[in-house]
């Protein structure tokens, strides 16, 4: 990451602080003023950072890429959005839902000279889950909004939702893997090998070298979780949210 000045900083810092006031005080804006707005990803990271740090200590980490050759986005998640399958949500108001796989890591992959190789990373993984994202932002429509308002506004994360360990991980191949979301129990999606980085795969050691400078390296108990199968599905309150894989598993949440 480029190193910004000081000012710039303290602009980014502010840009920070009015999404901050935008989701705790359920009153969303539009978008960032034009002056505040991110004009580069070192910007915006510096913005999804600031605001990682008001929230406590980073939990993982969600990555994705919207195309097999695109260059992945990445943003924190705090420790204290993330839940185990089942829970009861409250206090969202965008709520959107994305079902995803996840990796829990076991072990440290500190930032060094030799880039990691995917085996590398593979051996610090505990384990693969189903899970889902709960997207949330402070602006009022995301995607209408600036992009690099959007990422910078912690690239619409707002909580993440963990289901149970899937053993046989490793053999799973995932661009045959299939999906069905349910929402209040009417299937609203049903995709297959349909995670848009392609080999979703790709993303792991990629965050491990090309994140290492922002992320300080990688830490055990950390999530990784990879980007979406069925795009972002908004939801009504009191929904109650199924997704189900064929092999990886299934994943629940409701919202009150």
């Amino acid at each position: 990451m480029s190193e910004l000045s000081g000012a710039r900083e303290a602009v980014l810092m502010e840009a920070a602080n009015t999404l901050l006031d935008a989701r705790r005080s359920k009153t969303p804006i539009v978008d960032l003023p034009v002056e505040l707005q991110p004009t580069t990803m070192d910007e915006a990271y510096f913005v999804q950072d600031t605001m990682a740090e008001a929230y406590g200590g980073v939990g993982g980490w969600k990555i994705g890429a919207p195309t097999p050759e695109a260059t992945p986005l990445y943003a924190p998640m705090p420790a204290a959005w993330i839940v185990e399958g089942g829970s009861v949500l409250r206090g969202f108001r965008y709520r959107g839902i994305e079902p995803e796989i996840a990796f829990l890591l076991d072990a440290d992959l500190p930032v060094r000279a030799t880039p990691y190789t995917l085996d590398e990373v593979v051996a610090a993984i505990a384990s693969c889950h189903p899970v889902i994202e709960v997207v949330d932002s402070g602006l009022i429509d995301p995607t209408v909004a600036a992009r690099m308002s959007m990422v910078a506004d912690m690239q619409m994360h707002g909580g993440f939702v963990t289901g149970p360990a899937y053993a046989d991980w490793k053999s799973l191949d995932f661009k045959t893997e299939s999906v069905v979301l349910a929402v209040d129990g009417v299937v609203r999606a049903e995709r297959t090998g349909s995670n848009t980085a392609g080999d979703l795969m790709r993303l792991l050691p990629w965050l491990a070298n090309e994140g290492a400078v922002r992320t300080g390296g990688l830490k055990a108990g950390q999530w990784i979780t990879t980007g979406s199968w069925a795009g972002c599905l908004p939801v009504d309150a009191d929904s109650s949210v199924d997704v189900q894989f064929t092999h990886a598993g299934r994943v629940t949440l409701r919202f009150e």
